[in-house]
């Protein structure tokens, strides 16, 4: 059994990347996102956190979590917000991928992958530009040509609360090809 070792800052700042199975693309339809935003919602009201920015797109999602001080278990919420959405969404007519022998022996439903990417926020620069990278996707990803045409991110809220100010596409552009290109 592999021995993944994941960050232990209790009440710090994360980037999350969680992936769809063999990235099938489901997620920013109607159903998927009502019973992500119920998953979500059940979820942190059991074990809080701070959903700070996010982006839905179909075949995967990006977030940062700002969770509580004395806290560092996200494993436990994605793992309660992977399950909740999974039986939901079955049970209301969603359809999962191909089970391979693994997930039939285990009885795990084919709509996730298996684990999710975290990254540590280390500080106010390393949390702005997760935050550019989170609402840049939907252009990096050729889904939209503007960042203010994609529904499903927390940009617009960014941007009615001023935190954009004079941002252009450009400057987050750049940003967000600087976590490319450090594998952050």
């Amino acid at each position: 059994m592999s021995n993944y070792r994941r960050a232990n800052f209790e009440g710090g700042y994360y980037f999350f990347t969680v992936v769809t199975f063999q990235r099938t693309e489901f997620l920013a339809d109607t159903l998927s996102r009502g019973c992500l935003r119920l998953a979500f919602g059940k979820v942190k009201e059991k074990r809080p956190f701070d959903n700070i920015a996010m982006c839905l797109l179909p075949d995967h999602l990006h977030c940062v979590w700002k969770l509580p001080d004395g806290d560092a278990d996200f494993s436990t919420r994605w793992n309660s917000i992977k399950s909740l959405f999974t039986k939901t969404y079955l049970n209301s007519g969603g359809q999962e991928g191909q089970r391979n022998t693994s997930r039939i022996k285990t009885g795990e439903a084919a709509v996730w992958q298996r684990r999710f990417w975290e990254h540590q926020i280390r500080d106010e620069n390393d949390l702005q530009r997760h935050i550019d990278y989170i609402h840049y996707n939907p252009v990096k990803h050729g889904l939209v040509k503007k960042i203010e045409d994609w529904p499903w991110s927390t940009y617009h809220k960014f941007v009615q609360s001023g935190f954009y100010g004079e941002m252009k596409s450009d400057d987050m552009k750049r940003t967000c090809e600087s976590i490319i290109c450090t594998g952050e």
